[in-house]
């Protein structure tokens, strides 16, 4: 992967995950969203990905506000909330260009975001759809293979999806939905779910993650 920070080129491999000098950060928007959600999910999936992947990220995961240029300093973006989500037009132009240069957004919508985030993903991409995922894509096939996404807490009995950005043949930013994928990120008493749904949910997000740094 290569991020740009200014003018300044930056090349991250996966085999740089040992070196430990980086940290993975949590989208910080307007709106009225929660955009705290799941606090403890994606320093789960920091622990879950150093563990089984052999990876060195940083346990310290700081929040990044969407128009900062702060945002350069982090590879990979998580982005959850229940509510709306409102992107400015400076704050819509940072995302594109931190997504065109290199960086990964995932969202996950954790039940009321998507009629929102579908609006405001048209301001930072208005050319480029959000399209489905089939199954075959090579993010669910990374250290760990799914054939459909984890299905962690039911709301209205649809199916869980995947879709995402492609920008220049590459997807740059990928939204779960009806699955609340990083609910199972989080500390088991948070929500009960059982140890098998967590850990479909981390290898998911371990997936996800992997895909971010290496598939691309």
């Amino acid at each position: 992967m290569k991020l740009f920070f200014g003018t300044l080129l930056i090349f991250i491999s996966f085999n740089s995950y040992s070196q430990g000098t980086y940290q993975l950060a949590v989208l910080k928007y307007n709106g009225g969203g929660d955009y705290y959600a799941n606090p403890t999910a994606l320093p789960n999936l920091v622990s879950f990905c150093n563990q089984n992947l052999s990876t060195s990220i940083s346990k310290d995961v700081p929040y990044v506000e969407v128009g900062s240029q702060n945002i350069f300093l982090y590879p990979f973006i998580h982005m959850t909330g229940h509510g709306n989500v409102v992107f400015s037009p400076t704050e819509a132009e940072n995302l594109r260009n931190y997504l065109s240069g290199g960086g990964f957004l995932h969202i996950d919508d954790n039940y009321g975001m998507d009629q929102f985030i579908r609006v405001e993903l048209k301001k930072v991409f208005p050319n480029n759809e959000l399209v489905e995922l089939p199954f075959n894509h090579p993010v669910f096939h990374q250290k760990f293979n799914f054939n459909s996404l984890p299905k962690i807490h039911e709301h209205d009995g649809k199916r869980p999806q995947a879709f995402g950005i492609i920008v220049d043949g590459k997807l740059v930013c990928m939204y779960t939905y009806e699955t609340d994928l990083s609910d199972g990120w989080e500390d088991s008493q948070v929500h009960g779910d059982s140890s098998e749904k967590r850990k479909q949910a981390l290898q998911m997000g371990a997936n996800i993650l992997m895909y971010a740094f290496m598939g691309r």
